[in-house]
């Protein structure tokens, strides 16, 4: 079966997704940051806080570390981004990326057809597929023929949610599957 993954590498170069076909979810985040950027690694900057909600939520054996990525396509999930470009911040990708990486999104679900896209973070979903009322939980659209549903930002930047609010949001779409 087909699969990309991350793997080390040098700056200025796209991380690889964690994808095969008929994953159970499709984890995406916002865009890579400069840590991950180094690394290779999704989630790598150690503020983050989606290997330890993943781990909480009942998703994973145990918490792994984002070097371990790859180990999740065994258990049927796997991440990509809304936008490839690394930064030190979300907010410093423009309408026009976060449009462009919606529009390839749909086409990568559609492509690889996991059971459901959950996309961490409110805010990017609305600006990349117009949804201005989105809230976090199940939603009624479907993105390249998958159900969709939004969790909370993992950053360590999001204040609103802290671990275990952000692990009783995972758990809420595990408990979904």
């Amino acid at each position: 079966m087909p699969r990309t993954v991350g793997a080390p590498r040098r700056l200025g170069h796209v991380i690889a997704d964690v994808i095969k076909p008929g994953l159970d979810v499709l984890f995406c985040g916002i865009n890579p940051g400069l840590v991950s950027e180094a690394t290779g690694h999704h989630f790598a900057r150690p503020g983050n806080r989606f290997w330890p909600a993943l781990h909480l939520s009942g998703f994973t054996p145990r918490q792994f570390a984002p070097g371990e990525q790859e180990q999740l396509l065994e258990l049927g999930l796997g991440i990509t981004n809304v936008a490839a470009r690394p930064s030190a911040r979300a907010d410093e990708l423009t309408i026009d990326e976060l449009l462009q990486g919606g529009a390839e999104l749909a086409e990568k679900v559609e492509r690889y057809s996991p059971g459901v896209l959950a996309v961490l973070g409110v805010t990017v979903y609305r600006a990349a597929f117009g949804r201005k009322k989105a809230q976090v939980g199940p939603q009624v659209e479907t993105v390249g023929g998958a159900r969709v549903w939004l969790l909370p930002n993992p950053s360590g930047l999001n204040a609103h949610y802290q671990l275990p609010a952000l692990a009783e949001e995972f758990a809420k779409l595990k408990a979904s599957l």
